[in-house]
């Protein structure tokens, strides 16, 4: 039998409470900031990797979700971003209120409890209202109201989400994303907090933002900051608001299966910017995008960078193979990839961490444990060890925590 220790989990999501903006921020924002209603829900679809809905006017419009209304924003909870304790036929796109979620999805204590029902030792969580990089405060109109969200975000996270757990709830925090120079900013203001993690997304284009290529160094102050302080840049499927898919018509298990081309793509865009080469202590991590292509992305980026050297455009800003700065700086993160776990050799077992992805569809909440032994049958202890918590917790520099579970 595959001994497990105590999980680290690199991707987990948190549901924030109603509560989060209406304690922070200034009293004249009460009626535009977020906050929650109760209403009925008259439409609710994902198709060709597209989420639509629609608040209905009366009771009887639909069932009833709560709403987060933000400006003229209206966003309803779905049980499928919640649906820790419900059955594989029951984990549906449809509407869902905090009464009907399992309270470990956004209550302090409860999600503690539920970490040890999942033989998880600690946590880092992805924002659920605000989207994977803070997009939603990124699409507002206005930016002074937008900042202050994103500072009561990271004080929330900080102060009352992972304060009081002993270490177990790691903060992960969000930057303005409008701004690189107030992005530095928040970087550095909670690093001197403790928090060594900030959301990013991995494809800002899809955003309506510079590249990470941009040849006037758009983003250098935010990597600066995260170079200087040690801050992970964390980038979770999806964070550039669009999921893959082949039609506007399929189905959503098309797009699931399909998501690791983000990171595959983000990856490709780090390792030819330069900005792994410039900022030499920068790390990145990819959530819920897999493993099993990092192999190769490495391989083809270092076959471009010396076959088609003279037309590639990039040895300039590039001076060394690629996959040179992969190693020892770039993680990959997974919840079940055998295919990946058959490759460890070439993506590197110092550099792979593993989730629970709780309370999502593709959670393995509360069998994660049994998952992991599972996937892991003729790895070594140390192996294991270092995939389903050291490498995480190495990531985040929290080293002192690696003599625990």
């Amino acid at each position: 039998m595959v001994v497990i220790p105590k999980i680290v989990s690199a991707d987990d999501h948190v549901v924030e409470p109603p509560n989060v903006w209406a304690d922070r921020l200034p009293a004249k924002y009460r009626d535009t900031g977020p906050r929650i209603v109760r209403a009925p829900t008259a439409e609710m679809t994902f198709y060709g990797g597209k989420f639509s809905y629609r608040m209905g006017d009366k009771r009887d419009d639909g069932p009833l979700a709560d709403w987060w209304l933000y400006e003229d924003l209206q966003w309803p909870h779905t049980r499928l971003g919640a649906c820790a304790g419900f059955e594989p036929d029951e984990v549906r796109v449809v509407p869902i209120t905090y009464a009907e979620m399992r309270p470990g999805c956004f209550e302090h204590q409860a999600r503690l409890a539920d970490m040890d029902l999942n033989w998880v030792d600690a946590s880092l969580c992805f924002p659920t209202f605000p989207r994977f990089c803070g997009q939603t405060f990124l699409e507002a109109r206005d930016k002074d109201l937008a900042l202050l969200c994103v500072q009561a975000y990271n004080d929330w996270m900080i102060d009352e989400w992972c304060a009081g757990s002993d270490g177990r709830l790691l903060p992960l925090c969000l930057i303005p994303l409008w701004d690189p120079e107030l992005a530095a900013a928040e970087v550095r203001r909670n690093a001197a907090r403790g928090a060594r993690a900030a959301c990013f997304s991995e494809m800002p284009t899809f955003l309506g933002l510079p590249s990470i290529h941009d040849r006037d160094r758009h983003w250098d102050p935010f990597v600066a900051a995260c170079d200087e302080t040690e801050t992970v840049i964390c980038m979770h499927s999806g964070s550039g608001s669009k999921m893959p898919s082949t039609s506007p018509d399929a189905p959503p298990a098309v797009g699931s299966t399909l998501t690791h081309e983000l990171a595959e793509g983000s990856l490709a865009d780090w390792l030819f910017s330069g900005l792994l080469a410039r900022f030499p202590n920068v790390k990145l991590t990819y959530s819920e995008g897999q493993i099993g292509w990092i192999p190769y992305i490495l391989a083809r980026a270092d076959r471009i960078w010396e076959h088609n050297r003279g037309w590639a455009d990039v040895r300039a800003l590039v001076p060394e193979p690629p996959s040179t700065y992969y190693w020892g700086r770039v993680y990959g993160c997974f919840f079940d990839d055998s295919a990946g776990l058959a490759q460890l050799d070439h993506i590197g077992v110092d550099q792979v961490t593993f989730e629970t992805d709780y309370p999502h569809a593709d959670g393995t909440w509360p069998h994660s444990k049994a998952v992991a032994e599972r996937l892991f049958v003729g790895l070594d202890d140390a192996t294991v060890r270092k995939i389903t918590r050291d490498n995480a917790l190495t990531m985040l520099g929290l080293t002192s925590r690696q003599q625990t579970g």
